[in-house]
């Protein structure tokens, strides 16, 4: 096995949080004024991470980095990645589009500051210590050049939001735990005691509460790069005249896969997930962090 560096942390937080109607990964979730990346960097450096990555955009660049710089400085590197409309081949670009090109294009971007194994989060989600112990566990024992990938996985009942409809990645698992497929499902949502999900042609269909999504931790060697370019340029030529249309991380995973040369882990934490969609879901993760702090899982004050 080579020699690896601690592995990196990637968070993504260049999203613009339509349905909660502002910026989540800016928002403030406790009485000190905790963000919800906070406890994923307190929890990422008490695992052993020593470097974070965020993908941001110039547009909220200077708050971003006033809200973080000063807890971190000293305590792990730091890079910033911008994630723009533009930020793809000119004979893409479309004057029209206001939306960022999706979770996928934003890890390909990170391509020159990532050379060392790495994890990628979403900034709104809040996974857990466990989460990152385990995927760090993980990057920390895989060759840095090996096909070796990985994901945390959980019950789509447990990530769901009374409030509307989700995304989420839905997984198709072999009996060894490793990944097979996994599905962008863009419209998840609950319905008389059921779970059910749009497809491509607008129909709903009943979907298994237990089945297994990924929430967007995945583990990556730097040989992911190697399939996302040709991935993300076929979703480019595909999606030519579209406005709205997303290259999502399962995708990239998925065209992996798909090559033969990859294998994906499915990693279980013990740790339950939750996050904000909706501005309702707020007063829940707020519920949950007061409850967490009380059995003294995380001090008062996060940065002192």
């Amino acid at each position: 096995m080579n020699a690896n560096h601690h592995p990196t942390l990637i968070v993504l937080a260049a999203g613009m949080g339509s349905r909660y109607g502002g910026l989540k990964q800016i928002d403030t979730f406790t009485p000190q004024g905790d963000t919800i990346i906070d406890f994923s960097l307190y929890d990422a450096l008490q695992a052993g991470f020593k470097k974070f990555v965020f993908i941001i955009r110039k547009s909220f660049e200077n708050e971003f980095k006033s809200l973080i710089e000063s807890k971190i400085k000293g305590k792990a590197e730091l890079e910033y990645v911008y994630q723009e409309i533009d930020s793809v081949p000119q004979e893409y670009l479309n004057p029209e589009r206001t939306k960022p090109w999706g979770t996928g294009h934003a890890l390909l971007l990170t391509k020159n500051v990532v050379h060392e194994n790495f994890a990628i989060i979403n900034a709104d989600d809040f996974y857990g210590r466990d989460a990152f112990m385990v995927m760090y566990d993980f990057l920390k024992n895989t060759d840095i050049n090996s096909y070796h990938f990985s994901m945390i996985g959980y019950s789509l009942k447990n990530t769901v939001s009374d409030h509307g409809y989700v995304s989420r990645g839905v997984c198709e698992v072999d009996g060894n735990g490793n990944l097979l497929n996994v599905t962008e499902r863009t419209y998840i949502e609950k319905y008389n005691n059921m779970l059910r999900y749009k497809d491509e042609n607008e129909h709903f269909i009943t979907i298994d509460k237990d089945v297994t999504v990924s929430m967007n931790f995945w583990g990556f060697t730097p040989r992911c790069f190697e399939f996302g370019g040709d991935s993300f340029k076929h979703f480019l030529e595909k999606n030519r005249e579209s406005l709205k249309a997303e290259y999502y991380l399962p995708t990239l995973v998925a065209d992996s896969i798909a090559s033969g040369k990859v294998n994906v882990k499915l990693l279980k934490s013990d740790d339950r997930w939750f996050g904000v969609t909706y501005p309702e879901d707020k007063e829940i993760v707020q519920k949950n962090i007061s409850e967490l702090r009380m059995k003294k899982l995380y001090p008062e004050n996060l940065w002192e």
